[in-house]
Order: C-alpha cells, then structure tokens, then sequence
C-alpha cells in the first residue's frame, strides 16, 4: 500500500513537471489569432489518467496550471481555460479507459476525450473564458472579434468559436491522442520501473 502511494505521488510529480515545461512550449498556428498557441501539456495528464484514473489526470491539469499562473500573460484566464478544457479531455478519456484497459479502448477513450474536449469548448469559452477576457483584461469584443474577422469573416462571436475554437480544440485533443497511443507503453514502463 505504501510503495503503491509512492509511486503514485512520484509519477504525478513527474507528469506535472513534464506538463509545465510543455506548457512553455508554444507554437503559433497559422489559422488562429496570436493569443491562441498550440502546446501538448495535456499529454502528460492523458498519461497520468490512463495510468491512475481520471481524478489523477484532472489533479495533473490542476497543479500544471497553478504552477504556470505565476509567469501567466493572461491574468491566469488562460491557465483557467487551459484546466477547464484539459480535465474534460483526460477525465472523459480516464473513465473510459478505466473499464477495460486494452490498446482499442486507449484509443477509444482518447477520442471520446478530444471530442468532449471539443464540444463543452463552446459554452466554455462563449460564457466563461471570453467574457473574462473582455472584463478583467480589459480586451473588447469587438477587438477580439476583429483578429478572427482579420484570418476569416466571421460575424459573431459564436460563428468565431465554432470556425476556429472547435477544430483547433478537436486537432490538439486528437495530436494528444495520437502522441499518448505512441508513447504510452514506454512512459508507463519506465514510471514503474524507476520505483
């Protein structure tokens, strides 16, 4: 019981500590306005949720965010996006898992997770996410509605979510996936091994 908490609490460790500096690792996308990036500090979790459950992937999402909040550009709103998206994504995928732990259903529960990740992207940032954007820091609507318009004319909001949020939310989920179906094993291997 006690190796077992052990090595419970040292792999999360690692998985944050992999998580945050993945965080740091950015990428601009073409088709998306430049306070989007594209990062894998999800996978991590995935991992961590596939290996000890979907609370273990959350707490992983959870501490990963906290620890970014203190060198955020965002006033800590995208570190809340960041945590609110990544949980749906690794609990969805987590349970999933959790029920019969074979390749096929990784790979299943890996895309029910990028697809809820996906759909509860729009409410999330439609009413949470975005409106604190326009009120704690101070950015308009309209001048965030502007930089969509700039790439494609969108004429909402809601337009804008739906043509540039939603595949780039359902793209990064399914990169995540395809990564974790790649490295799994191995990860899984070497954190049982290094206890």
């Amino acid at each position: 019981m006690k190796n077992s908490k052990t090595r419970l609490i040292t792999s999360c460790g690692m998985l944050v500590a992999v998580s945050v500096v993945l965080q740091y690792l950015e990428i601009s996308v073409p088709f998306m306005p430049s306070f989007i990036k594209l990062d894998f500090s999800d996978l991590p979790a995935l991992i961590g949720s596939f290996m000890f459950g979907p609370l273990t992937g959350v707490l992983i999402c959870g501490l990963k965010n906290l620890l970014h909040i203190f060198v955020s550009q965002s006033g800590f709103v995208g570190e809340l996006s960041n945590f609110l998206l990544g949980s749906v994504f690794v609990f969805t995928a987590g349970l999933i898992y959790k029920r019969n732990k074979t390749k096929k259903q990784a790979c299943v529960a890996g895309l029910c997770g990028a697809l809820a990740m996906t759909l509860v992207s729009l409410p999330i940032n439609y009413f949470i996410i975005y409106p604190m954007y326009y009120t704690i820091l101070h950015f308009p609507m309209n001048v965030v509605l502007q930089m969509y318009q700039v790439i494609f004319p969108v004429k909402n909001m809601v337009q804008a979510l739906m043509i540039f949020n939603m595949p780039f939310t359902l793209l990064k989920g399914l990169l995540d996936v395809a990564i974790c179906m790649i490295i799994y094993k191995r990860i899984s291997l070497i954190l049982k091994g290094s206890h």
